[in-house]
């Protein structure tokens, strides 16, 4: 989540991500040390949506809405080969990204009161955030680092939804893509 300060996040909130746990050996290090999401509980992944809704109205009946949209959706094949930066943030850069901005789209089309990241950002792009919060030179350093472990390629099959507990981020379901 590139605005995935969780020392900003109240419990309730809830998101919608990718899990990609074959970037976990090639950005652990990273993530661990300069990325807050990482101390979060939150493992390598790609923000489908964020913040989405509140834990409250994540009932039954919504988890089968979500589901639903989820699952028009079909399991894809993704490639990680370059970094990518948006201000004091160094990320992977999915290939394609497509399919990530359409279940956005979906889920958002479902919740329209639900943008990403709140509406601060006209365009979604979909990202794997490594670091966060550092200068230039450290971020440089992040991606010399990384090069050298790309690319990386995962399935895609399935969202989780994940829900803040105050402290750390909680799987609530995972929705596969069918």
């Amino acid at each position: 989540m590139a605005a995935d300060d969780s020392s900003n996040t109240q419990a309730g909130q809830s998101g919608l991500v990718v899990r990609v746990p074959e970037a976990e050996p090639a950005v652990r290090v990273w993530r661990d040390r300069l990325g807050p999401s990482a101390r979060a509980a939150v493992p390598a992944h790609v923000t489908v949506l964020f913040p989405f809704l509140h834990e409250s109205r994540l009932d039954g009946d919504t988890l089968a809405a979500i589901d639903g949209v989820i699952g028009r959706h079909r399991p894809f094949e993704v490639r990680f080969e370059r970094c990518g930066r948006f201000q004091g943030i160094l990320y992977l850069a999915p290939e394609p990204g497509t399919p990530f901005r359409r279940i956005t789209e979906a889920i958002v089309r479902r919740w329209p009161e639900t943008p990403p990241f709140g509406g601060q950002f006209d365009d979604i792009v979909p990202h794997l955030t490594i670091v966060q919060g550092q200068d230039d030179a450290v971020l440089d350093e992040a991606e010399a680092d990384l090069r050298g472990r790309l690319p990386i390629t995962a399935r895609v099959s399935s969202v989780d939804l994940i829900v803040h507990d105050g402290s750390q981020w909680q799987q609530r379901a995972a929705l596969a893509l069918r």
